[in-house]
């Protein structure tokens, strides 16, 4: 018994011993992970950027967007700020707002430039076939237009009594 009252005993000694040797930053966020999630929240909001710029040049309006790319460029500012000053904790919440409000802007820009192309193809559908239509109407026009034309004349000159005069000079 005394072999098992000492492996127990020496058990628990381990266990509570553990707590003193195990640094107490495991808890909190290091600097290397902390830098991580500053070059993805960075990587997020470039990204984002280029998503509603794209979505810019097919015509969407991304005023709104503007606004919140804006925000997330002061987030991201103020969590380098904590990360200068040694708040990784802060910093880490900071680069998740970034991430987070960022992704919701890209996805909102790739759906405007979804939508702004959609029209964009309907617009030129609908240009292609009034042209089309146009020309039509203005081929058949011009048939008709010559036809009836012609019909008149061919009327007005069998009307027409034509008289044969000699010249005796």
């Amino acid at each position: 018994m005394s072999v098992l009252r000492f492996s127990f005993v020496l058990i628990i000694f381990l266990v509570l011993a553990t707590q003193f040797f195990v640094p107490s930053t495991s808890a909190q966020i290091g600097e290397d992970e902390t830098a991580l999630a500053l070059a993805r929240a960075e990587v997020r909001v470039v990204s984002a950027y280029q998503a509603v710029l794209n979505a810019e040049k097919t015509g969407a309006n991304v005023s709104g967007l503007l606004a919140q790319l804006n925000d997330v460029g002061k987030l991201l500012a103020e969590a380098k700020v904590a990360y200068r000053l040694g708040d990784y904790d802060g910093a880490v919440r900071l680069t998740g707002f970034c991430s987070e409000i960022s992704e919701r802007v890209k996805n909102e820009a790739d759906r405007l430039q979804s939508e702004a192309h959609g029209h964009r193809i309907m617009s030129h559908w609908l240009i292609m076939t009034s042209s089309l239509v146009g020309t039509v109407a203005v081929g058949l026009g011009s048939f008709w237009s010559w036809r009836f034309f012609k019909s008149r004349y061919y009327e007005r000159v069998l009307r027409m009594k034509p008289e044969v005069s000699f010249d005796e000079s």
